[in-house]
């Protein structure tokens, strides 16, 4: 492994820019070319996690070729509200949606193996995974395809390092980064994101954080010690 690169399982203290983190799936795709990575991508709620992931992929399809890297989020993995409605407090767990226990980690550890033992070739073989339609708020069966042809995928979410709750996906990434950014910025873009898709007031926008993206960011944060990189926001 090349000396400007981070070594697997080590937390590195100098976050790397996007050239850097490009840099080092494109050195893990030369590593590993017969089978297919998975990365995790774990960051504040906020922090910007889709977009990096969605750079990240469009960086590396242009340099190793289109199709090559696939990003997927874990918001497929929600618990409809048909599920929240049968727990004890139904008004609670719908207002907390989005902490760890209103997810289905099991459904999602089983579809990151599925995405692991797809045999990595040219053809029809493929394993679904689910999206979530935001206007109607559950999620959505089968929406993205990932295609045999796919050598990495990266899986961007809040809890992947999370180790309770029901989750540990110890064992189904190659490696899990953390995009770091600073808790005061991310409030700030969650409550700006609260006011422009619900129309709420700023004040409104701000209580909602409180309520529950507040206590959301701090569970993400005790994961962090846990990744393998840090990258910059």
């Amino acid at each position: 492994m090349s000396d400007d690169l981070p070594r697997p399982g080590k937390l590195d203290r100098e976050p790397p820019r996007l050239h850097s983190a490009v840099q080092r799936l494109l050195h893990l795709l030369a590593s590993e070319p017969r089978r297919r990575l998975v990365i995790g991508l774990v960051g504040l709620p906020g922090s910007g996690k889709s977009t990096l992931a969605q750079q990240l992929t469009q960086a590396v399809n242009l340099q190793a070729g289109p199709g090559s890297m696939l990003s997927l989020g874990m918001d497929g993995f929600h618990l409809t509200r048909a599920a929240l409605a049968r727990f004890p407090d139904p008004a609670a767990a719908l207002a907390r949606r989005g902490a760890p226990w209103t997810f289905d980690p099991q459904a999602l550890a089983t579809a990151l193996q599925a995405a692991r033992d797809l045999p990595l070739a040219r053809g029809p073989q493929e394993v679904c995974w689910p999206g979530f339609e935001h206007g109607v708020g559950d999620p959505v069966p089968d929406a993205v395809a990932v295609a045999s042809s796919v050598r990495l995928v990266m899986v961007e979410g809040l809890y992947l390092l999370h180790r309770a709750d029901g989750w540990n996906l110890g064992g189904l990434l190659d490696e899990c980064w953390f995009l770091d950014v600073d808790t005061n910025t991310a409030l700030e873009r969650l409550t700006a994101r609260h006011m422009a898709a619900w129309g709420l007031t700023s004040a409104q926008a701000e209580a909602r954080v409180a309520a529950n993206d507040r206590h959301n960011l701090e569970i993400v944060l005790q994961g962090r010690h846990r990744a393998d990189w840090l990258v910059t926001g």
